[in-house]
């Protein structure tokens, strides 16, 4: 079984990531190999720096991504030359990863951590289809710009990144499973347990409605 996770920056993708690799679930995270593909010594981050100048590289050769993000989430022209660069990469990475975890274990579920999903449908350059389900993560926005706030980040960049990214109606019409992670992490917890077991008594289908 393969399933697809979204969801929107401080919506709580990664805790339900956690909770599903209690579960036994293989979590292949793009957000961790959107930064292997651009480790120092990578063609990544010689694209990156080529692409962008020096201004985004740190003084021990790595990338500075408070810098990049500065200039990629104030200019669509510029976030979009570096998904052009960061995306192909991740994918076929993404593909590796998934292709060895199935080949260690073949009944493992897959959960593919995808955070610019909907981004990429949208697009055009990506679809559904493949996945068993598409898990979608939810939060109020003000829930969200808060828990960016509290990981240091200033408001006005917190609502600059959200507003960067597809909005949760965008990403709720591709769900099969809608998790709301608007209380406590028992609510949560509550939430992917089902979730789990859905997926584990149901037969794949195409076309689910969303459930939450």
């Amino acid at each position: 079984m393969k399933v697809a996770l979204t969801g929107g920056i401080g919506a709580g993708k990664s805790t339900v990531a956690a909770m599903l690799a209690e579960h036994g679930a293989c979590v292949v995270d793009a957000d961790a190999i959107s930064r292997e593909v651009v480790a120092p010594g990578t063609p990544g981050l010689e694209a990156v720096h080529a692409e962008f100048g020096d201004g985004v590289i740190s003084a021990d050769g790595s990338l500075d991504r408070q810098a990049l993000a500065t200039v990629v989430f104030s200019d669509p022209e510029r976030r979009a030359a570096l998904e052009a660069i960061v995306h192909p990469l991740v994918a076929q990475r993404s593909a590796e990863l998934i292709d060895e975890a199935l080949s260690r274990d073949p009944d493992c579920c897959v959960v593919h951590d995808v955070p610019l999903l909907a981004e990429l449908v949208g697009r055009g350059t990506r679809t559904v289809e493949g996945y068993d389900g598409v898990l979608v993560v939810t939060a109020p926005v003000e829930t969200r710009i808060q828990r960016l706030v509290d990981r240091g980040l200033p408001r006005w960049d917190a609502e600059a990144r959200i507003a960067s990214q597809a909005s949760d109606e965008e990403r709720e019409a591709l769900a099969s499973h809608i998790l709301r992670n608007d209380g406590d992490l028992d609510h949560l917890r509550a939430q992917v347990d089902a979730v789990v077991a859905d997926l584990t008594c149901r037969p794949a289908a195409d076309g689910d409605a969303p459930t939450s």
